[in-house]
């Protein structure tokens, strides 16, 4: 039996990581989100409608209001009345008044927390999951990325209502590579909103959600850059040190 080379080792890794990757984040025909969490106004925007249309069934027991006021830019007092709806305080966490009991009797499972969704799931599957509702022939809601959700559409009123483009036996349109590009979706009813502001809304929900997931990201990334200047400029002295030491022994 022969061994396998090293390279091919780290060839078959590598691949098996990336469909575990992929699969962990939905797979699939997922849109490009787009979502830029540097865009102060976009997380502004998102965590309005987060807390407008999320925090009602789902909690995010990892991010305190306080910690939004120090990251989005706002002043407490703007927090407290926008972004707070109960009779929650300032420092405490974005928890929801709904008992974990009666959800599952009224939806049949517990909605989960949003906490680190937007990193277990990524930016473009959230992106793509709340742009993929329609209403099935039961007249009820379904998903094309996750089929039986109970989540129901909760942006209904600004989306309008979906149904799946009938394509007879296609399963949806090519993509001009020979291979389908996902459902294709016929606005059925209108929405508040056209469908590029959907998209635009949607976007800044899930750019809020990719912050809610790390928010140290948003620092994260602006310190990198000085630790990447700190260690080039650490390396030339010492470089400049090491030929200083040998230049009697070359």
């Amino acid at each position: 039996m022969k061994i396998l080379s090293r390279k091919t080792l780290l060839l078959g890794l590598f691949s098996f990581m990336v469909s575990t990757s992929a699969m962990a984040a939905g797979g699939g025909n997922l849109d490009h989100s787009g979502v830029n969490i540097k865009d102060m106004a976009a997380l502004q925007r998102g965590a309005g409608l987060f807390v407008n249309y999320c925090l009602s069934c789902h909690s995010a027991s990892y991010m305190r209001y306080n910690r939004l006021s120090e990251d989005l830019g706002q002043s407490e007092e703007v927090v407290m009345e926008n972004l707070v709806f109960a009779d929650a305080k300032i420092g405490e966490t974005m928890e929801i008044a709904m008992e974990a009991e009666d959800a599952e009797r009224w939806f049949g499972t517990t909605p989960p927390d949003l906490s680190l969704i937007g990193r277990s799931r990524g930016a473009d599957w959230l992106y793509t999951y709340m742009r993929s509702f329609y209403q099935d022939e039961n007249g009820g809601w379904n998903n094309t990325v996750l089929p039986n959700a109970a989540m129901p559409h909760v942006l209904w009123e600004l989306q309008g209502i979906q149904k799946l483009a009938d394509h007879g036996d296609d399963h949806g349109e090519s993509d001009g590579h020979g291979e389908s590009a996902g459902p294709q979706f016929e606005l059925a009813v209108a929405g508040q909103l056209s469908p590029e502001e959907y998209d635009s809304t949607v976007r800044d929900l899930v750019t809020f959600l990719d912050y809610l997931g790390e928010p140290a990201k948003l620092k994260r990334k602006n310190i990198g850059v000085w630790v990447i200047l700190f260690l080039a400029v650490f390396a030339f002295l010492a470089y400049l040190l090491k030929a200083e030491y040998w230049r009697d022994v070359h």
